[in-house]
């Protein structure tokens, strides 16, 4: 009886962490520190949350021990607790896209609205940009590009394209890319790009695609 009892004990805490990622607005959040580390007031605007129910959200993540914080001067800063976590999240989420087809649906139908469902592969993109034939362009946060970019990648964040839209080159070809499958930051930038009489695609991969597949 005793052994049985501590069995359920000890599920009972693997059960924290289905508890933890049970929730999509903490999945949002985890996909947002799987780029770098961030304030509460960071996340609240990536996510469009409030500040309280992201606090609330990371409290749950802290208590599964799935993120760490840590103080730097005057802020609080939220990051991914170790390199196992974000190995488990990378898997979660690939595995979510093989087994359930409704995200795929989802995202395409989505693309599919914007008109910008053609993406090129980071191979393509990697080659395309060795022969100087496309611009790439980060589109994310500046303070995310700093922390990584893929080389050759000019920061232009989302929300500071339409202002330097008339400064880009118009005889080029560009590439947004931003923080994977899940972001459609980089559907917009091409959507922008292309009411502009720019042509541009976007590539699904993420700076984490690229670390992962040349280091």
């Amino acid at each position: 009886m005793k052994y049985t009892q501590t069995n359920k004990e000890i599920f009972a805490e693997y059960a924290k962490i289905g508890k933890a990622i049970s929730n999509n607005n903490r999945l949002e959040i985890l996909d947002n520190l799987m780029q770098s580390k961030k304030t509460v007031e960071a996340l609240a605007k990536n996510t469009k949350l409030s500040v309280a129910n992201v606090s609330k959200h990371l409290q749950v993540l802290l208590q599964a021990h799935l993120v760490c914080n840590k103080r730097d001067k005057n802020y609080i800063y939220y990051q991914i607790a170790n390199e196992e976590v974000a190995t488990f999240l990378t898997n979660f989420f690939n595995i979510g896209e093989k087994q359930l087809k409704e995200i795929q649906e989802v995202r395409n139908h989505f693309f599919e609205k914007t008109a910008t469902n053609d993406a090129i592969t980071l191979q393509e993109m990697e080659a395309r940009l060795a022969k100087n034939e496309i611009i790439l362009i980060d589109v994310r946060p500046f303070e995310e590009y700093c922390i990584a970019h893929i080389p050759g990648a000019t920061s232009i964040p989302i929300e500071e394209l339409e202002h330097y839209i008339k400064e880009l080159p118009k005889n080029a070809e560009y590439v947004a890319y931003c923080r994977g499958p899940y972001c459609l930051m980089s559907a917009e930038a091409v959507e922008i790009l292309h009411n502009n009489g720019l042509s541009a695609v976007r590539m699904a991969e993420s700076v984490k695609d690229w670390e992962q597949q040349y280091h």
